[in-house]
């Protein structure tokens, strides 16, 4: 299995990386499976099969892997008993989880200045937390009470800060610091990279073994390191976050196993590999 990251090893913004189709297509050919794996909790999966289809990738549902359907899969496998959760995230992470059958508090509803309903934190079994753009002094105070009286505390990741074309804005790690903050510095559980729930859950869901894996990345802090925490081979691709001196100077679990220009030179071990 090959699981890819998406910005910056797929695409940059909205144009594909040269050559990122044709290996993709290449590998399917050859029967490989291809997993898609992403930090962001805001999209949903279809709207990446989507963006993937207008670059000419092919792709379906369950190869994408978003932080949100990791969290899914986490609480699957790890708190089953969580069965109502508080959700502070984005309209997509909130679909997402009620998709999954899980009964789901969106945090806007109950900082809504018209709710009517029963205080909730007392049967609240988790709070999940992404990346949510109407963050405010309510939705703290609600979710960090509900985390202090006992409720999971779930990231779907802990990224402080993202890139958009205006630069660098406030990821929803962010949001989670000021969550540990008010709630007395209970610690989350982070599920997407670097930690290495993640690229776990693509492995269980799959049946797939760590060795029987590789991953394709370009951030030694988020996609090599959770690599190296998970026991997958890494590979940095130099077509996004790292460049030749950034490769250069790494060390410990930020080493990847190979480093490659780009999807060219991918391609060539991707043949050795599978002769």
């Amino acid at each position: 299995m090959v699981i890819f990251d998406l910005d910056g090893v797929v695409y940059r913004g909205l144009d594909p990386v040269p050559g990122a189709a044709q290996l993709i297509n290449s590998l399917h050919q050859r029967r490989v499976r291809v997993r898609y794996a992403t930090n962001n909790s805001m999209a949903s999966r279809e709207a990446y099969v989507e963006r993937l289809g207008a670059m000419g990738i092919p792709s379906s549902v369950a190869e994408i892997v978003t932080s949100t359907s990791a969290t899914v899969g986490y609480l699957r496998h790890h708190l089953p008993e969580a069965r109502r959760v508080m959700g502070v995230g984005s309209p997509a992470m909130i679909a997402e989880l009620q998709a999954a059958g899980l009964e789901v508090i969106p945090v806007a509803d109950v900082t809504h200045p018209g709710y009517q309903g029963e205080p909730l934190t007392d049967r609240v079994d988790a709070v999940v937390v992404g990346l949510d753009q109407a963050y405010d002094y309510l939705r703290v105070a609600v979710a960090a009470t509900a985390v202090r009286d006992g409720a999971a505390f779930i990231a779907t990741n802990a990224d402080l800060r993202y890139p958009t074309p205006r630069g660098f804005l406030p990821g929803a790690g962010s949001l989670v610091a000021a969550i540990r903050a008010a709630s007395g510095g209970v610690d989350p559980i982070v599920v997407g990279k670097p930690e290495p729930n993640m690229f776990a859950e693509i492995l269980e869901d799959a049946g797939v073994e760590p060795a029987a894996a590789v991953v394709i990345g370009d951030n030694p802090d988020a996609d090599i390191l959770a690599a190296h925490r998970s026991g997958i081979f890494s590979v940095l691709i130099l077509t996004g976050v790292a460049d030749a001196a950034t490769a250069d100077g790494l060390a410990g679990d930020r080493q990847p196993d190979v480093v490659v220009a780009g999807h060219a030179e991918l391609g060539r071990l991707f043949d050795e590999w599978l002769s």
